[in-house]
């Protein structure tokens, strides 16, 4: 095996990969028809569910008109619209992340029931034989609108439904400063005259996902969309495990899951949404697809509990509404870090991130992070390139002996390749030197493609001049074009298309052209990592060549100059 067939296998893995997250996404369920789940269409709790509900939960009512009621709370990082019709979380803005890179103020709505699209928190108390107030219960607040004050560190936005048979249900917000949690406290006043078995319940509800632009083996690799389950392997066990179920699957089979804490999140590209009960309650957790009105849910159901007449239980959550940021969902709830998802190869991205995050503690910008990770990859791989580039000097040398053989043995293939086996073995020259490396390297690089492309830090980041989104792609085509150059001057260094047949030079020849015109569509970061990583590559075969060459050159003077000194 020579070392250009290992580099034409490394391409064609490189291809094969983006083809197979482009047959994810092409054979993957299309989503339901625009008008099945328009903004203004809410589903009931448990239809379309294999499981039936402990407790009568509301059904979910038409999603309310604009000109309801809605509370508007402001936090530093949140902006909230509580709808007054079953108090629910309508609208959710984080502050810090824009839309739209060039609409900064237009912020990023998580949450929402806005342009034909609904993604909303329900939550309510369910009953043994009706629900107690749902979608349907018309709630009352004390006041209009709510915002984090100066030097407060949190603040309650209650919320009360009185039934006309005599209780109570109670809703309180609780918001934190720094904080994309929100704790939800819903109590029952049982008045009723007899007591009650009750419970609380969340869900989030949302269309599905809409459709990515752009060529298909990009729109594959936008993030896993679908629910996430720190589930308990069985009743009374201490063992949980994380378990992801995507949109297309809730299609095919719901989720559901009884048992003692843990958690439930809806996940998309950069984002989760979660719903993390008391982690000493049963519970009920469950996602699926609504038969009726094709929203996807995840939901949380408590353990029915009984209330007498004149007392008063509090059934208490968390939801998390936010980014996937690295180093702060830990504190969230138990192995939350876990959505933070890099596939396989997690065990090398996240200490890859780890480093891009230093560097970036030390700049300021992801762009000169990613350049410094670069550097650091080819350090720690140094030797191993080093042995690389020594094999396609050795190659570049040998070039005109390799061609010699090839026009006297012709399409004789059996008598070349001995030969040419009998000429590295006289030469004590392996050409297998050089495939290794590119190989152990590989792991490193898809690495590095899932951190850029999956890490919230990295959106929208600006590194300079043009390149102002490190996680879109080149909007001038600049880099793309000037990692081919870079790609071609290190196929000439190299010499290899010297000792190729001509059928192997054009594909090799070919490789520059294709790899811009697919880098093109991927992320100006990605883009950056490939041209820093080629042109360090382009130095020190440089490096490597010269000095082979003073090598040889010295031991041609050797001779001459041990006679010059005899004399």
């Amino acid at each position: 095996m020579e070392n250009r067939r290992m580099v034409l296998v490394a391409f064609m893995g490189l291809f094969l990969f983006l083809i197979y997250q482009a047959w994810q996404t092409d054979y993957a369920k299309p989503a339901a028809p625009a008008g099945m789940a328009a903004s203004g269409t809410t589903a009931s709790a448990n239809t379309g569910g294999p499981a039936a509900a402990p407790a009568a939960v509301a059904d979910a009512a038409p999603a309310a008109s604009l000109s309801t009621q809605h509370v508007q709370v402001q936090t530093d990082l949140l902006s909230v619209d509580i709808a007054l019709a079953g108090g629910e979380l309508r609208r959710v803005e984080l502050k810090n992340y824009p839309a739209d890179r060039k609409d900064p103020d237009r912020k990023l709505a998580l949450l929402d029931d806005r342009d034909g699209q609904l993604f909303i928190l329900q939550s309510g108390i369910a009953g043994s034989e009706k629900p107690l107030s749902g979608s349907q219960s018309s709630f009352t607040a004390p006041q209009a609108a709510y915002s984090l004050a100066e030097g407060t560190d949190s603040f309650d936005v209650p919320l009360e439904y009185a039934d006309p048979s005599g209780y109570t249900v109670r809703k309180v917000f609780h918001f934190k400063r720094g904080s994309y949690e929100i704790g939800v406290s819903q109590s029952l006043v049982n008045h009723s005259g007899s007591p009650l078995q009750a419970t609380a319940y969340l869900r989030y509800q949302r269309t599905p996902p809409p459709a990515q632009s752009g060529p298909s083996f990009m729109r594959s690799n936008t993030g896993f969309a679908g629910i996430g389950v720190y589930q308990q392997d069985k009743p009374g066990s201490s063992d949980y495990a994380y378990k992801k179920k995507a949109f297309k699957d809730l299609d095919k089979a719901a989720y559901d899951s009884k048992q003692t804490g843990g958690w439930i999140a809806m996940l998309e590209h950069y984002f989760v949404v979660a719903i993390i009960p008391p982690p000493d309650q049963g519970d009920e957790l469950s996602g699926t697809r609504n038969a009726n009105s094709q929203l996807y849910q995840a939901q949380y159901i408590g353990t029915l509990t009984p209330v007498p007449d004149g007392a008063e239980h509090s059934f208490d959550a968390r939801l998390y509404i936010g980014p996937e940021s690295q180093g702060t969902l830990e504190a969230v709830a138990p192995k939350f870090d876990l959505v933070e998802d890099y596939g396989i190869l997690t065990p090398v991205a996240k200490p890859i991130f780890l480093v891009l995050s230093f560097y970036h503690r030390l700049t300021g910008n992801w762009g000169w992070s990613i350049i410094l990770l670069t550097l650091t990859v080819k350090a720690l791989f140094f030797k191993l390139s080093e042995a690389q580039y020594r094999s396609a000097a050795k190659m570049r040398k040998f070039g005109p002996r390799i061609a010699e053989l090839k026009e006297r043995f012709g399409d004789d293939r059996e008598r070349l390749n001995k030969a040419m086996m009998e000429l590295y073995k006289k030469e004590g020259f392996n050409p297998l030197a050089g495939c290794w490396p590119l190989l152990v390297q590989m792991p490193v690089f898809f690495a590095l493609y899932w951190v850029l492309q999956q890490s919230v830090e990295l959106r929208q980041a600006p590194f300079t001049l043009w390149m102002q989104d490190l996680s879109g792609p080149d909007p001038y085509k600049i880099l793309p074009v000037l990692y081919g150059i870079s790609m071609w001057v290190q196929q000439r260094m190299s010499g290899q298309s010297a000792t190729m047949d001509p059928t192997q030079a054009k594909m090799m020849n070919i490789m520059p052209i294709f790899l811009t015109g697919l880098f093109l569509f991927f992320p100006v970061g990605l883009v950056l990592y490939w041209l820093v990583s080629n042109l360090t590559n382009i130095l020190q075969q440089w490096v490597i060549a010269r000095r082979m060459e003073s090598a040889e050159q010295r031991k041609k003077d050797a001779p001459q100059t041990k006679a010059v000194e005899k004399k």
